[in-house]
């Protein structure tokens, strides 16, 4: 997620008791090495370029998807320039945040995220292979299951699988998962599927995407009230809550297109009020393949709330007709949130989190509650909270840590 609620959201205390239930199918095949063949193919990636990856390419591999069935997906795959260790590469898997779900919102097609450069740097100097996975539906057939926490660690565990089988000799078996945002959900949920691999040495989640229905119904109305109040002062700049609103608005768009990847006659428009439904609509696009990427459909939903003020004056951004009230109460959406949490069960690796304290996405106060739960489960948690970072500083300004944790859990030689 990206650029959401303002430093006044900080201030903000959030329930104990977060608003989803977890629940997880423990089905121990999703991160076995012994299944049919997963790799397909692989070509060159040239859309960008890092200084110490010997080679960047785009591998096809297969992977159950949400819906049951096996279809390909893509990740990429960064190879070190050092010398490869004798025993083989360990890898590092990383899960990436939000884009979109349309399949030009990819990674592997387009230029690299700064955020992302900058880790992938560190870690290839180190001498870990990178994979990076687009997810389920991401540049490839099918609708992208956005924020489905078994489809986006079956996305990294079976990219693992297909690289460890293409180049076997290569490879030294272990490896670790990254992310940040919704890729910080992905790889907790990837150490929770993976919970059984000897390989599998630990986590890193950077302001972990979850409570998503809570945030949206219960912490982000104060807060953009507070904003509001903050820009009728003069203490906020103008446009800060409609750009809060339209960011939030596009996550639960992406996240009620993505639940009919696997539940078909989900109507996701019954959720939207009808004047914001027809803007949720871009986020699947006409075909559920060539939907917004994220900074658009947040331009879509900001330009129809300037529009909506403009044309009623006395009214402000929380009376946007935007979701149907109680939309989290939808028999499917709660079923949603309750499967889709992460951190619920014991992880058995170790886990490092890293949060800021002035995130605009994730708020601090949901982040921190998550990492106390977890390490009341008995899980290994080393917390990091980042003094005044926001939501994408956190994980850039935590870098060495990151690495250092990395080194420290999986070396590279």
């Amino acid at each position: 997620m990206q650029h959401l609620l303002k430093k006044s959201l900080i201030a903000l205390s959030c329930s104990s008791v977060l608003f989803f239930a977890g629940c997880n199918d423990d089905d121990d095949d999703d991160y076995s090495w012994s299944s049919n063949k997963t790799y397909v193919s692989e070509k060159t990636y040239n859309l960008d370029k890092i200084s110490n990856a010997a080679s960047v390419k785009v591998m096809s591999y297969k992977m159950p998807t949400a819906s049951g069935q096996t279809k390909e997906a893509t990740a990429m795959v960064f190879v070190p320039n050092t010398a490869q260790p004798k025993d083989g590469w360990r890898v590092v898997v990383w899960e990436h945040g939000t884009v979109g779900i349309g399949d030009s919102c990819a990674p592997s097609n387009n230029a690299f995220n700064p955020r992302f450069k900058t880790m992938a740097e560190s870690l290839l100097k180190e001498g870990y292979v990178i994979v990076a996975p687009d997810y389920e539906g991401l540049g490839t057939a099918g609708i992208h299951p956005y924020l489905n926490l078994k489809s986006a660690a079956n996305s990294a565990i079976y990219a693992v699988k297909a690289y460890k089988e293409q180049y076997t000799n290569r490879i030294n078996g272990q490896w670790m998962s990254v992310g940040q945002s919704q890729g910080g959900h992905a790889s907790l949920g990837t150490a929770e599927f993976a919970a059984d691999d000897v390989n599998y040495k630990g986590a890193v989640a950077g302001a972990p995407a979850s409570s998503l229905g809570y945030i949206i119904s219960e912490v982000a109305p104060k807060a953009i009230q507070q904003v509001l109040l903050g820009e009728a002062v003069g203490a906020v700049p103008k446009g800060t809550a409609i750009d809060i609103q339209a960011e939030l608005l596009a996550y639960a768009a992406y996240t009620t297109v993505g639940i009919t990847a696997y539940e078909p006659k989900f109507n996701y428009r019954e959720l939207f009020q009808e004047r914001s439904r027809t803007v949720a609509e871009f986020a699947e696009g006409t075909t559920g393949e060539n939907g917004l990427c994220l900074i658009d459909l947040h331009n879509k939903f900001a330009d129809d709330i300037k529009a909506y003020l403009s044309s009623n004056p006395t009214k402000t951004v929380l009376d946007y007709p935007s979701l149907v009230k109680d939309f989290q109460n939808n028999a499917t959406v709660k079923q949603f949130l309750a499967d889709n949490q992460p951190a619920t069960k014991k992880i058995n690796t170790p886990v490092m989190i890293i949060q800021g304290t002035q995130d605009r996405a994730v708020p601090y106060a949901v982040t921190d509650q998550l990492q106390k739960n977890l390490k009341a489960l008995g899980t290994d948690v080393t917390f990091l909270p980042v003094e005044g970072a926001s939501h994408t500083e956190a994980i850039v300004k935590m870098n060495p840590e990151l690495v250092k944790f990395i080194k420290e859990k999986m070396p590279a030689k």
